[in-house]
Parts: structure tokens; sequence; C-alpha cells
């Protein structure tokens, strides 16, 4: 059984501005901007919640992974799911078994990283790391910590046409078992809590479960920002934001 985290949740836009309406929606602390994803033709705002983090990603040059994405999906679902693992080695062997495609690798003191295709994983781009030392985190920026702000991810949504096919898939690379939990819904266990497949119309990434301080006023200023919301839960960036309390 691997240890197995979810420590980082991205989402796609075509606009900028949509950084900082993360950062008001939730109250969060300053974004780290990586230089590095301008290998990807992107830019980007990484915010820590605990020591867990949200990802605005912004394509900045044409045919760009994350543009191809927002022009497939019509910006329906997130676009990236990075899971911390404690074997990272015995991940990338499973995936291979199941000749499941790495698109980008990387092998650094600190952290290790791999993007599984999402052609391949489905519903999206997984990542999956091993950061050196545990607690680490070099895609936060060097203050994350100074940033961050209490709270966490609590949870991931995948739909899926087949729910127990693709839990199964991906339960086979992250080395956990899918769980029955009813009504056409399984269940991977992680440490920070369920990755839950639920019966949709297509594979994606449908919703990120969020604990805050203070839910009622990020949706109280969700609406003023004239987001779609409900009693317990905004639409942002194409993926449903449930809160609950911290």
């Amino acid at each position: 059984m691997t240890d197995l985290r979810i420590r980082q949740l991205v989402f796609a836009s075509h606009d900028e501005a949509d950084i900082d309406q993360l950062k008001t929606v939730l109250g969060l602390g300053n974004a780290f901007v990586d230089p590095g994803v301008s290998e990807f033709g992107l830019t980007n705002g990484v915010f820590a919640l605990g020591d867990q983090f949200l990802e605005v990603v912004v394509p900045v040059q044409d045919q760009s992974a994350a543009g191809r994405f927002l022009d497939r999906s019509s910006g329906l679902g997130g676009y990236m799911a990075i899971f911390q693992s404690d074997d990272l080695d015995a991940v990338r062997t499973r995936a291979a078994t199941q000749k499941i495609r790495r698109v980008w690798n990387i092998d650094l003191p600190d952290i290790s990283a791999s993007h599984l295709h999402p052609a391949d994983i489905g519903a999206a781009i997984v990542s999956i790391d091993e950061a050196r030392p545990t607690g680490s985190w070099r895609w936060g920026g060097p203050d994350w910590r100074g940033q961050t702000v209490s709270g966490g991810i609590r949870g991931l949504e995948v739909s899926a046409i087949d729910p127990q096919a693709l839990s199964v898939k991906w339960g086979m690379v992250f080395g956990l078992a899918a769980i029955s939990v009813g009504h056409g819904v399984y269940d991977l266990a992680t440490s920070d809590g369920p990755i839950r497949f639920v019966p949709g119309e297509r594979d994606y990434l449908s919703a990120y479960d969020l604990s805050h301080p203070d839910p009622k006023a990020c949706l109280d200023r969700a609406q003023t920002l004239g987001l779609n919301c409900d009693e317990s839960a905004f639409h942002f960036c194409g993926v449903r934001i449930r809160l609950k309390s911290d």
C-alpha cells in the first residue's frame, strides 16, 4: 500500500485575472509565480493552503497543452492533479506495466516527479511526485510557509463514464485498491481524503473539496464577484469548489 497525498490541484484559465480572483475568494496569501512553467508555454500562480497547494495556469504561448485542454474541454474541469508518493520508483514501474506514458519527468535533489499522459491515465494530467524531505514542496516556492493560510485539500472528485474502470486504473498506478461506496461510486483513499469517482458524461476532474476557517465568507466573496454559488460551493474555472469548516 502506497502512502499517497493530494498535494496540489490545478485549474486552467485563459485569463490571468483568475489568479487574483482565486486569491480574493479564498483569502489566500501571495501567489508564487513559478518561472519553470514557461517551459510549457504558461504563466501561473500557486497558493499555499495549509501544506497543500492550489494553482492556476494560464497559457501565454500558442499550442500549449493547457491551451489545447481549454479549447477541447470548453473550460470544463480541472487541468491537473499532483499527488505525493513515498515511492515514486514503484509508481513509475506500475505505470510502465500499464503502458501509461510519462510526458514529463524530473529528478532533483529535493523532488522527483512524473506527469502521466491524460489520454492514458484518464480525466486529466496526473503527476506523481516524491518530495525530499517529505514535508517540503519545491513547486510552492521558497517562501510558501510564510504565505500559507489555514485549511487544506480534503478530497477530489473525478467524473467518469465508467467510474469503476477509471478508479481501478488510477488505483493500479498508485498502489491503492478501489472501494465501492454504492450507487456506481468508487473511492481511492489518500491521507488527505478520498479520490471519488462518480458517474458522468465524460472523464474529467469535476470537484475539489477544501477545508477553510470561514467558508461563508468565501462564498459571500464568490457571490460578490459573480461566481456561480450554492450553500456550500462555488464554481471556478470549470470546477466545483466544495467548502467545509476547517
